[in-house]
């Protein structure tokens, strides 16, 4: 499935030619069966989706639709989008694998843009192998991307067999462990028990500074998050907003730095699980600073919450190397044995 824009914007615009990522899908035989709707702009207004798993929890969001059709089994592979935590959080709420590559891995040219800086196109699948499929698929140099990655595409499928086998884990407890809930940190030290015991090496690493904040015309047709969010970035000064940049290039350095220490590090992939609250699309805070630093992670679902809800951890490694996290996915998903589904799917 695909991902369309959802905004009065662009209630009459019919596409003139497919995106990229869409034409590399339908050239390898990919058959589109629809298109899921996100939230607006894949910012912060909520969409109507609802979570499969329980109606009155958010699916998360901006990939609401997408996530919530992987999860609810109406197919096995969607293109999604992430700025802040837009895959890999829907993804975590909705019991399925979030997989986002280093940034510029896939091309988005034909996407709406919210942020060039930070934009990056999203997988959802309902296993590990699916998304190394669709990321083989979808990866590759787009001469109409200025920002789009030229270093060569390997087979991740293949390199994910050469990495699935018990790694080295880093695990982070410093920020994590504060801002996630009691259930869901002890859900996470329990996932890196059960994979040490399987034969992962895990340590504790520490990651300098916290996370970068990542947020720097017609507004009656916008929804009103949206809408503040461009009002706000109208008055941040260019001094302010080089002044970030180059922060956030500093923590690029540092995070890479950390990344490059073990084979994969290991977090939550979301502070509580999914909200029984459908005006939110959740909290991205577990995802903003794997976004902004551009490096590559992939979600994976390994239990569930005292109210049935799905829980998940989050795997990340250094800048062009998701053949790597992909192999450590797997094997944690084959280690957690799981094969759960909504009810009533």
């Amino acid at each position: 499935m695909l991902h369309r824009v959802r905004s009065k914007v662009y209630a009459d615009f019919v596409p003139e030619f497919d995106a990229t990522s869409v034409a590399k899908i339908k050239a390898a035989g990919g058959i589109i069966l629809g298109k899921a709707v996100t939230t607006e702009f894949a910012s912060s207004d909520p969409s109507p989706t609802r979570n499969p798993w329980n109606l009155e929890h958010t699916p998360g969001g901006s990939s609401s639709g997408s996530s919530a059709a992987v999860g609810g089994a109406d197919g096995s592979g969607c293109a999604g989008s992430q700025t802040g935590g837009s895959t890999c959080r829907p993804a975590a709420y909705n019991g399925i694998v979030g997989v986002k590559a280093t940034y510029g891995r896939i091309s988005r040219y034909g996407w709406a843009p919210l942020s060039w800086s930070l934009d990056h196109v999203g997988i959802l699948t309902r296993t590990v192998a699916d998304g190394a499929l669709m990321l083989t698929v979808l990866s590759g140099a787009d001469d109409h991307d200025p920002g789009s990655l030229r270093e060569p595409v390997p087979d991740f499928s293949a390199q994910m067999a050469e990495h699935d086998r018990p790694p080295r884990i880093g695990l982070v407890r410093q920020y994590y462990q504060d801002y996630a809930t009691p259930e869901m940190w002890a859900h996470t030290e329990a996932v890196a028990n059960l994979l040490a015991e399987a034969g992962a090496e895990v340590e504790e690493i520490p990651v300098r500074g916290g996370p970068p904040v990542n947020h720097s015309v017609r507004a009656a047709d916008y929804g009103p998050r949206i809408r503040a969010g461009m009002e706000m970035g109208m008055i941040i000064p260019t001094s302010a907003y080089l002044k970030a940049q180059r922060l956030r290039r500093q923590f690029r350095a540092d995070f890479s730095e950390m990344a490059a220490k073990v084979d994969v590090v290991m977090t939550p992939a979301m502070p509580a699980p999914a909200p029984r609250d459908l005006n939110t699309t959740g909290d991205a805070a577990f995802q903003v600073p794997w976004t902004a630093a551009g490096l590559p992670t992939v979600v994976v679902s390994t239990g569930l919450s005292e109210l049935g809800m799905p829980m998940a951890v989050q795997f990340g490694g250094p800048w062009a190397q998701e053949g790597r996290v992909l192999g450590a996915a797997q094997w944690c998903e084959r280690i957690a044995g799981l094969n759960q589904a909504p009810p009533n799917y």
